[in-house]
């Protein structure tokens, strides 16, 4: 029995517009009247959740920064926080500028309300990347950005390709963070041992669900762990093929509502 929906947004739940789908959104309603949980596990920042949360019904528990933190998107409770430390992103910063020079970086802190870019960095932002407008990102030195924690830090470069710079930092043999892909432009950083899986494995143990009770769906490289984890993973027909490998089943693509597809399958069972 499946008592709780953990679904990624863009790429999955979201069609090519961005919004949910007046079908998606009836799937979702009918999976709430049947008694089972539906939460946002996204990449996004609350500031970038708000905006689809209404027309996609959430008001629940969410997870916000692949896993990072948890927030209850009606309350504003927070269940959990995992930051990197400073010195783990100074070490970082050094090693891979090393590698590669001329990086830019910013911060995610206060339970996603703060966010704070290195001079440069918004010049290469669009509204879409954080759902912030870059005229707001203002600019501070590297050292402002890197000398308190963080939930995520971001990490991208005016033309060096994101998976050119993921693959040098996974090189460097360091170690005390998580990095991952979401297909936005920019490498994510979390703190060590956090992911999309293990933030819902903290919610279902605050509300006394087991894993096997959890039916997820993703695309990107970032839900690997969470379609691996969950009783049930669903992979999306446009999912990279590392995330279709690591999953149960798979679905029509997120423009063919395909989140919507399944739910509706399971609740006819």
């Amino acid at each position: 029995m499946i008592r709780l929906i953990a679904t990624d947004l863009d790429g999955t739940l979201l069609n090519e517009q961005s919004v949910v789908s007046a079908r998606t959104r009836a799937a979702l309603d009918a999976a709430r009247a049947a008694g089972i949980r539906t939460v946002p596990v996204t990449a996004r920042q609350p500031i970038g959740l708000r905006m689809i949360a209404a027309g996609a019904g959430f008001d629940d528990w969410a997870l916000c920064g692949n896993g990072a933190y948890g927030v209850h998107l009606t309350t504003g409770e927070h269940l959990f926080a995992e930051e990197i430390p400073p010195a783990v992103q100074q070490q970082l910063a050094v090693a891979l500028g090393a590698v590669i020079p001329d990086l830019v970086y910013a911060s995610v802190r206060d339970a996603g309300e703060s966010f704070v870019a290195q001079h440069g960095y918004a010049a290469l932002a669009s509204l879409s990347d954080h759902k912030r407008d870059p005229a707001t990102m203002g600019g501070v030195p590297l050292e402002s950005v890197l000398d308190e924690p963080s939930l995520k830090l971001v990490i991208r470069h005016p033309s060096v390709p994101i998976p050119e710079i993921f693959a040098a930092l996974q090189s460097l043999g360091l170690t005390g963070f998580e990095a991952t892909l979401s297909g936005a432009p920019f490498v994510e950083v979390m703190a060590e041992g956090v992911t999309k899986a293990t933030g819902v494995a903290q919610l279902c143990t605050h509300l006394g669900i087991d894993r096997s009770e959890v039916l997820a769906f993703g695309d990107a490289l970032n839900d690997l762990e969470l379609l691996r984890w969950a009783g049930r993973g669903v992979a999306m027909a446009n999912a990279e093929s590392a995330v279709q490998d690591a999953a149960d089943e798979h679905a029509p693509s997120n423009i063919d509502d395909g989140v919507a597809v399944v739910i509706e399958r399971m609740l006819a069972d």
